[in-house]
């Protein structure tokens, strides 16, 4: 099995996702700091690193920046925050991690996530993401393929066209934009099948039908029947 090298400031969640990884038969590395992140990434190589936001020292971005900078960033990063946002989880994705997770991290994601990530024949193949302008003048980012989750939100790796989100509006509304691209990207690839998309999201067959009503996703389109 693989190498995971678990970074977080919080005693708990480091003994929760060890315990959950070692009973996957995975080795596990512990750092509650960047310092002991980059000694661990050293000593150990870990095949997969996850990857927390907020630590008291150096944030995960910047020391996710600080690996991809040095060309050290040899192994998939899954980055994980309480407070994610998509303006963050961009970030991340532009500097070479795979994937984000929102906490509390259930267990269903947390090894849907370790799973792709070590099923990745590359960490560099990062997501192509790029800031552009539209004709109003507001900024737009094009988010390509690789694994982005948000909270609620996954973005699988695919050959779909690029999509674009506009920034420049409050969150919600950006936050409505993407999960409708999400859904319906996941009711294309998995033929309608509500039951396929319920267990892919991690969302109960009822909330997710309610979601995607609220969302305005068109259920008519293709099969759609399936439950």
């Amino acid at each position: 099995m693989a190498t995971i090298l678990v970074v977080d400031d919080e005693l708990g969640i480091r003994a929760l996702l060890s315990e959950i990884l070692t009973d996957e038969g995975h080795s596990v590395e512990l750092a509650e700091n960047a310092a002991q992140a980059r000694a661990a990434r050293e000593r150990t190589r870990p095949d997969l690193v996850l990857l927390d936001i907020w630590m008291p020292d150096v944030d995960g971005v910047t020391l996710l920046k600080e690996w991809n900078a040095c060309a050290l960033l040899t192994m998939p990063v899954i980055m994980m925050s309480g407070h994610g946002t998509i303006d963050t989880a961009v970030e991340a994705t532009k500097n070479g991690a795979i994937a984000f997770l929102e906490k509390p991290i259930t267990l269903q994601k947390l090894l849907r996530a370790v799973e792709q990530g070590l099923a990745k024949p590359t960490p560099r193949a990062q997501a192509s993401v790029s800031i552009a302008r539209s004709d109003l003048g507001h900024s737009l980012v094009s988010v390509g393929s690789n694994v982005m989750t948000l909270p609620g939100v996954t973005m699988a790796h695919s050959p779909q066209p690029e999509q674009s989100f506009d920034l420049d509006r409050p969150l919600r509304e950006a936050r409505d934009a993407f999960e409708k691209s999400y859904f319906e990207f996941h009711l294309s690839q998995e033929n309608g099948s509500m039951t396929r998309v319920a267990e892919k999201t991690g969302l109960e067959r009822t909330h997710l039908y309610r979601k995607l009503k609220q969302l305005g996703v068109d259920l008519s389109r293709g099969k759609r029947g399936s439950l």
